[in-house]
């Protein structure tokens, strides 16, 4: 794919924007593998936590018929293993239905409640608009993760008279830095990150997930090459390969209050 396209340009510099803590909301266990497990890896590297957020138990998932009653344990059992692999070992559960998952009030409180008592610098997310080139990255439970998450982060995270029985509790109003979103269309990228050294562990922690992947080989293959697009796409030497995002500065220099 040409490069000769201008892209747009990422509001986040990492030379001068420190991450100490990031929290990672997805909808079923695998889509933070698939997604940004290349990224995750470099940021446990690097000595930053993680955290995750799985919003629905994948109780849908599989191919299994066999499987059906013990597809929540199996999915649940994959993730913990998978996030080790990249260094994750705190996830959280909305333990919400698999693919009836809405941007309900119910949804966007539980994610105003952890993040502001995780606090991070920057939550990622699934993104909210629909990517018509590949669409199996527009589940709709991934839909209502993005939409649910950026709904959340703006304005009800940081307003304290939003779901008032939150701060009550103790959790104070908080503002976000950075919003990371992915899966969502191409021409929305701003920000590349440089994964070649991290592509075994995302993939290893792909391969945890085999109630979802009985075709191993051609999963593989697929994740290798859509990785080296997105290397290509950011302008990488050739070879290299890259997890692509939407970065919104939600929280800034020039960010006033109310607006």
């Amino acid at each position: 794919m040409s490069t000769d396209a201008p892209m747009a340009q990422s509001p986040f510099d990492p030379e001068t924007s420190r991450i100490e803590r990031v929290l990672c909301f997805t909808a079923h266990p695998d889509d933070i593998d698939f997604g940004a497990a290349g990224t995750v890896a470099a940021w446990t590297r690097a000595g930053v936590q993680v955290s995750y957020c799985i919003m629905t138990d994948g109780d849908a998932g599989g191919f299994d018929p066999a499987q059906r009653e013990e597809i929540v344990r199996l999915r649940t059992a994959e993730q913990q293993r998978a996030a080790a692999l990249v260094g994750v070992t705190e996830i959280h559960y909305l333990h919400q239905r698999d693919g009836y998952l809405e941007p309900s009030h119910e949804v966007m409180r539980d994610v105003v409640r952890l993040i502001r008592q995780l606090r991070p610098d920057v939550v990622l997310s699934m993104h909210p608009e629909r990517n018509w080139n590949r669409i199996q990255k527009s589940h709709p439970d991934h839909l209502a993760v993005g939409e649910a998450v950026t709904r959340a982060v703006y304005p009800a995270l940081e307003n304290p008279f939003a779901y008032p029985e939150l701060a009550a509790a103790g959790l104070a109003a908080y503002k976000l830095r950075w919003l990371w979103l992915f899966a969502g269309p191409e021409e929305r990228e701003n920000h590349f990150v440089d994964v070649t050294d991290h592509v075994g562990s995302k993939l290893a922690a792909i391969h945890i997930h085999t109630s979802q992947h009985p075709d191993v080989a051609a999963m593989d293959r697929t994740v290798r090459g859509l990785m080296l697009e997105v290397g290509e796409r950011a302008g990488l030497p050739a070879g290299r390969s890259a997890e692509a995002f939407h970065v919104v500065a939600v929280n800034g220099p020039g960010t006033i209050a109310g607006f």
